[in-house]
């Protein structure tokens, strides 16, 4: 059979979907891409048996519609340096031969027959399915990610979990010390549902959606979920297991609060943090009237800074500690121009919230205090 495929078409599409591949996977057929011709499209299948991506590249030629496997290494190394140029391939599809042709040169490597390659996992009939904005889904992952855990004690708490309300659709990640709740209003549903997503096919879905109203189509059952593009589909297993309730973790009084620069405190806190002690990152936050004074120290080293920034605060003064690293994680992961400080007292959790909200969005993340020696 003869593919002829623009080179760096083909190439980008294989760079999209490399990273769903492990360095080592149980079955030796994972370490390929599956390639299945269909007239004049191809659809370029990776796995690592739990996730799997799939994307489409446009054929110039194709003279039969056949299924086979390449080495992912092999193919891209083949073509990565190849300018972009029309690429033929002649697959013997018996002694699984592969020839490509270019302007000015050509090589030979050897595929593997698509026999062994699994089938993707399949959602049965009672899946749920909804049209989502590609933006709403990339804000909601964008947002929610950095704040899951990376320990295995707690598996629920290391993806981000999907809430879909009468209200809204509500994206939720934490480690126990950070939570992040974010909810779109556009997206209701008629009956609460959810699950939760790994943070492997998270991060995929990072790279791939584009910050557009185009739509993708997620559909889940209580094992696997689906999101369907015009330019991929991804299909991955879920984390088994009850999400916490984190609507209970989020305290909902909070007499004290703050309006501050975003960047002017993560400056300060960059500038703090050096002289904190390196194991526990702690920081200080006093506020006064319309002031703000962050300070750290190292008992060990004899070190220690304290810088003063402006803030709107008429509340009594309250001291509270936060560990300045997560501090400086969740200030990274708003877009505002001033960040406003929700706090109930020195031993219940922070809430900081953006100045201002886009449209039908509402973030709040929450951060849990460090007991202050002083």
């Amino acid at each position: 059979m003869k593919i002829k495929v623009s080179s760096a078409a083909l190439f980008n599409r294989l760079t999209s979907i490399n990273r769903v591949l492990n360095s080592k996977n149980s079955l030796p057929i994972l370490d390929c891409y599956l390639f299945e011709t269909q007239d004049l499209k191809m659809s370029i299948t990776a796995s690592d048996s739990e996730t799997t991506l799939v994307t489409t590249v446009e054929l110039i030629e194709c003279d039969v519609n056949a299924r086979f496997c390449i080495k992912a290494k092999t193919i891209q190394d083949s073509l990565k340096e190849i300018s972009d140029q029309p690429i033929v391939f002649d697959v013997n599809l018996d002694t699984m031969e592969i020839r490509g042709e270019y302007q000015n040169g050509k090589f030979n490597i050897v595929g593997e027959r698509a026999d062994e390659y699994p089938a993707p996992h399949a959602l049965d009939g009672d899946a749920q399915r909804y049209s989502i904005p590609q933006n709403i889904l990339l804000g909601g992952i964008n947002h929610t990610l950095f704040a899951t855990a990376d320990d295995e004690i707690r598996p629920v708490m290391t993806g981000i979990y999907f809430d879909f309300t009468p209200e809204s659709l509500v994206f939720v990640g934490t480690d126990g010390r950070k939570l992040v709740r974010t909810k779109s209003h556009t997206i209701k549903s008629e009956q609460q549902v959810g699950f939760i997503l790994p943070k492997k096919p998270a991060n995929i879905l990072k790279s791939l959606l584009q910050k557009t109203d185009a739509t993708a189509e997620l559909i889940f059952n209580d094992k696997m979920a689906c999101v369907e593009t015009p330019e991929f589909t991804l299909t991955c297993r879920l984390i088994d297991g009850r999400y916490p309730n984190y609507n209970s973790v989020i305290p909902q009084n909070n007499p004290y609060k703050a309006t501050i620069d975003r960047a002017a405190l993560i400056s300060t806190l960059k500038r703090v943090l050096v002289f904190s002690s390196q194991s526990s990152a702690q920081v200080k936050l006093a506020f006064k009237q319309n002031t703000l004074t962050v300070s750290g120290q190292d008992v060990d080293f004899s070190t220690s800074a304290e810088e003063k920034i402006m803030c709107e605060y008429d509340s009594p003064a309250m001291n509270i500690g936060f560990k300045g690293t997560l501090l400086l994680d969740i200030l990274g992961n708003l877009e505002s121009t001033e960040v406003i400080f929700e706090l109930a007292d020195p031993g219940r959790a922070g809430i900081i919230t953006p100045s201002e909200q886009k449209e039908g969005e509402e973030v709040l993340m929450l951060l849990m205090p460090m007991m202050l020696n002083d």
